[in-house]
């Protein structure tokens, strides 16, 4: 398998019984991905794509088929397994934010450190470091609640990189945002991607959030339907740089 696929999923599938009933969440997913790409994954409620990122998120295992990330069969592995490959090689940003409220930015952010067992030292410096990349240096010290929704989700994008991970998994990050920070997020995806050169999929019900990833997945009734580049992708530092000027615009 060539170093630069990220992600190589053969005839995935993935059944849940309820009762006496039979729930095929999804039915035989065939997808590569590349190192460095950027894919937005789309579909209605019910067809399958929260499936599908818990997949890839090695968060559940397939009923069915084979998924090669970084070119190793994860399958087949045990939960164990399953969860340091979650701690040190993915990043998750979820539309919820998901930080502790009693615990600061800092903490927050240490937090995968602490599970992948980094040093105390070198935590304080990643967490620094990913902070800084954010725009968040000097928010160490707050807490969840002292900041907006904007601010929330780019801690959670910190906590995300600081493990260097290899994919980073966006859970609709801009569910929960107006139409303006939504733009500020993605820009910062975006750079992600593109400066880092890491690997994300973003699951998004926004056709215009869409629009930024290089490349747009459909899903539907567990099958993919749509695989294809984006048309004049767009980049969100631009169209950030043509909004007008807010008093707190940015975070």
């Amino acid at each position: 398998m060539p170093d630069t696929t990220t992600i190589e999923l053969k005839d995935i599938r993935k059944t849940y019984t309820m009762g006496e009933a039979r729930i095929y969440a999804l039915r035989g997913i065939n997808l590569t991905i590349k190192q460095g790409e950027m894919v937005a994954v789309m579909g209605a409620s019910g067809s399958g794509k929260s499936t599908f990122l818990n997949i890839v998120g090695c968060l559940d295992k397939p009923t069915k088929g084979t998924y090669y990330l970084d070119g190793e069969n994860v399958s087949e592995l045990d939960k164990d397994q399953l969860a340091t490959i979650r701690n040190k090689r993915l990043g998750f940003v979820f539309q919820g934010f998901n930080l502790l409220g009693r615990a600061t930015v800092e903490a927050n952010v240490e937090l995968p450190m602490i599970y992948a067992g980094v040093e105390k030292k070198e935590m304080a410096v990643r967490a620094k470091d990913a902070l800084q990349w954010v725009g968040l240096s000097k928010y160490l010290h707050h807490y969840p609640n002292q900041m907006s929704g904007g601010q929330q989700q780019r801690v959670a994008i910190a906590r995300a990189l600081v493990n260097n991970p290899s994919l980073i998994l966006a859970d609709e990050p801009t569910g929960a945002l107006d139409s303006r920070t939504s733009i500020e997020i993605v820009a910062v995806i975006q750079r992600l991607n593109q400066e880092k050169g890491i690997t994300v999929v973003m699951v998004t019900h926004e056709k215009d959030i869409a629009q930024y990833c290089k490349r747009l997945v459909t899903i539907k009734d567990g099958h993919v339907i749509e695989d294809t580049p984006v048309l004049n992708q767009r980049n969100a530092d631009e169209d950030l740089a043509a909004l007008p000027v807010e008093a707190e615009a940015g975070l």
